[in-house]
């Protein structure tokens, strides 16, 4: 082979060559240009999602129940760590323990990610170390009292909601996450990119709760005390604004804690004679009787299908015939059977339907329990009866609130509230809540004769021991038999109160029910008192959602005079003498002297003693005074020898202000 033909084989390598370099080329910038351009972008940018800052929760004082911090989350590369004594010294003096932090600067680890979330103050010094990467992180703090902690829920280490309110707001809540582009520098450290712009992350809404705050600490520490007191192995309380469907306040008990969930809400119960004036207003509405209707007492006892009805023994001979007032007035299952036989099944069953028991509420809350309310072809002889008399009938404390709320408003029932208002990040008001009927279940008329025949279960029926002497109170009491795995428990009772505050023009609905108490079985007894104890601290708090100027005009005197009395009720209230007569508000009141072989009651306002505060936090002290009934000022006096002004056990009127000294 010649020199010429070496050289020309030598050109045509190189051609094929720079052909194969040209074509590769071609493959790599045009067919596949896409793909390397992402591969180039990956090794030298990344993207770091940026979380939106969660959404606060407020109470209707706007005060802060649920709130996210800005944390950061701290992880350490070894191998990129320049001065590991350094280092370490300032993980300790971060919070880190010595065992975490010698790992941290072990250069035969790769990466160790630290325990727990910091404050970025806190740890400016670290954060600017070689070898400390940070990740911005939100955390969820509490300041909700611990009877409100199970009605807000939880999030998890994502910053979602996974129960409560956190969960059912979750998708207003949460916000838009954010992302943030970084750029890799030679040394592998990750610095913000100057020329690819960060998504901003957009915040979550603000949501302002209907829970009023004195409110909910005054039922939270009147059923936590309740439940010590009574040895009760639990209890629900619920306030309910009639007029508008506000939820005010809401506590549940169980084994001396609080709920682990929101139990008014999601654990129903047979109600009892708690539903006898729904059957009341039934038959008013339909014509089927009238207040002054009579039936047979039957001394107590009715046999009817093979069923024994008994009524429990009441202070005084017992009438031959009952009207269907002192049913509902001494909570006779005799009487309430025997009205109850004139509504046909559909009819029945249509009048406790239309006041909501049955059917979920619509309240925002993800574990709502509907209750049970079985319909008409699933009823036996005796259903009529036990339905009559709150049995073979499961309701929520909620329901049981919204289905009062619809006698004491005038006969809507209405749509629970616990969200007041939604606000964007920016502060615009994306929701507010306004008031909306489900539907018409009575008349207005209907609805104010049965809350008359309630003022009178106060006044001088089952329910005195909730007599709060200066204002009418309407409610029911009951005492029904508890269930557990729908098996009635020998001997345990779950004793209920509901109460309408005050009976005209009324402005709270409570629901108070305990869980077997040991110290009584009956609501008269137990949940009735409650209600009073805590209406009493509504009216000496500050803020308790009630509008005093109406309150004033429903102020009543000591002794009024109404509509003449039976046997029954004029010894039902032997120990009461004060309230002898109760006035029907569809008549003219007037006063009268009574011959009382006893003196006249003292003054309505009974001086009390102020409590002993001392030794108590700050906060059990205000508890304390606010449940006794008096008004309280905070006070920085040194030169006060006393805890309290006035002092400990000097008697003084209810209402009156009680200056709290603290330390300066």
């Amino acid at each position: 082979m010649n020199r010429n033909h070496r050289i020309g084989i030598v050109h045509a390598a190189l051609a094929l060559l720079m052909l194969a370099v040209v074509a590769r080329a071609g493959q790599v910038q045009l067919v596949r240009g896409h793909y390397w351009a992402k591969v180039a972008s990956w090794q030298h940018f990344t993207a770091r999602d940026v979380p939106a800052v969660r959404g606060q929760l407020f109470d209707a004082g706007g005060r802060t129940l649920a709130t996210s911090r800005d944390l950061l989350k701290l992880e350490i590369a070894p191998p990129e760590v320049k001065d590991a004594k350094k280092l370490r010294r300032a993980l300790v003096a971060a919070g880190v323990s010595e065992t975490v932090a010698a790992r941290a600067v072990d250069r035969t680890r790769k990466w160790v990610v630290l325990p727990g979330n910091f404050v970025a103050e806190d740890v400016a010094a670290l954060t600017a170390m070689r070898g400390v990467h940070s990740t911005p992180v939100s955390e969820r703090a509490y300041a909700a009292s611990p009877g409100l902690r199970s009605l807000i829920g939880r999030v998890n280490r994502e910053g979602r909601g996974i129960d409560g309110l956190e969960l059912a707001l979750d998708s207003l809540l949460s916000g838009v996450r954010g992302a943030s582009t970084l750029s890799r520098e030679p040394g592998g450290r990750f610095l913000a990119s100057p020329t690819r712009p960060a998504l901003a992350a957009r915040s979550g809404h603000s949501v302002t709760l209907t829970i009023n705050h004195e409110l909910q600490e005054i039922a939270e520490r009147t059923l936590f005390d309740a439940v010590a007191r009574m040895e009760a192995e639990g209890g629900d309380i619920v306030i309910l604004d009639p007029r508008n469907g506000e939820v005010l306040a809401m506590a549940g008990v169980r084994d001396g804690r609080a709920a682990a969930a929101a139990t008014p809400i999601t654990e129903p119960f047979e109600p009892g004679s708690t539903l006898k004036p729904f059957i009341a207003a039934g038959l008013l509405a339909r014509g089927k009787a009238r207040t002054t209707d009579l039936v047979p007492s039957r001394d107590g006892v009715y046999e009817l299908h093979g069923r024994r009805i008994n009524d429990e023994p009441h202070a005084g001979p017992t009438p031959a015939m009952l009207s269907l007032a002192d049913v509902i007035r001494y909570s006779s299952n005799v009487g309430i059977a025997q009205f109850a036989e004139r509504f046909a099944p559909a009819e029945q069953y249509e009048t406790l339907r239309d006041f909501g028991l049955g059917t979920p509420t619509g309240i925002p809350y993800s574990a709502e329990a509907a209750g049970t309310l079985r319909s008409p072809k699933h009823w036996s002889k005796q259903s009529s009866a036990s339905l009559s008399m709150g049995y073979e009938v499961a309701v929520t404390p909620l329901q049981l609130a919204l289905a009062y709320a619809a006698l004491a408003n005038g006969g809507e029932l209405l749509e629970p509230a616990l969200v007041r208002e939604i606000r964007s990040a920016d502060g615009e008001v994306r929701f507010r809540h306004e008031r909306r009927v489900v539907r018409r279940v009575v008349s207005e008329s209907v609805a104010a004769t049965v809350r008359r025949l309630l003022t009178d279960v106060v006044a001088g029926g089952t329910a005195v021991d909730a007599d709060l002497a200066t204002f009418r109170l309407a409610g029911k009491t009951g005492t029904p038999r508890r269930t557990v795995d729908g098996r009635y428990v020998p001997r345990e009772y779950n004793p209920n109160f509901v109460g309408i505050f005050p009976a005209e023009d009324p402005q709270l609905v409570v629901v108070v029910k305990m869980t077997s108490p040991r110290s009584s079985i009956y609501g008269g007894h137990t949940a009735a008192p409650m209600t009073k104890t805590i209406l009493e601290a509504a009216l000496a708090a500050r803020d308790a959602a009630l509008d005093r100027s109406a309150l004033m005009p429903r102020r009543v005197s000591a002794v009024q005079a109404g509509g003449p009395r039976t046997p029954v009720a004029t010894a039902a209230r032997a120990n009461n003498p004060r309230r002898e007569i109760l006035p029907d508000t569809s008549s003219r009141s007037v006063l009268v002297h009574l011959p009382l072989s006893q003196p006249l009651a003292p003054p309505l306002l009974q001086p009390r003693k102020v409590p002993n505060v001392t030794g108590m936090s700050l906060r059990a002290a205000v508890r304390s005074l606010h449940l006794a009934g008096f008004r309280v000022q905070l006070s920085r006096d040194a030169s006060s020898t006393s805890v309290t002004d006035p002092p400990p056990g000097a008697p003084v009127l209810p209402g009156t202000l009680i200056r709290l000294r603290y330390p300066r």
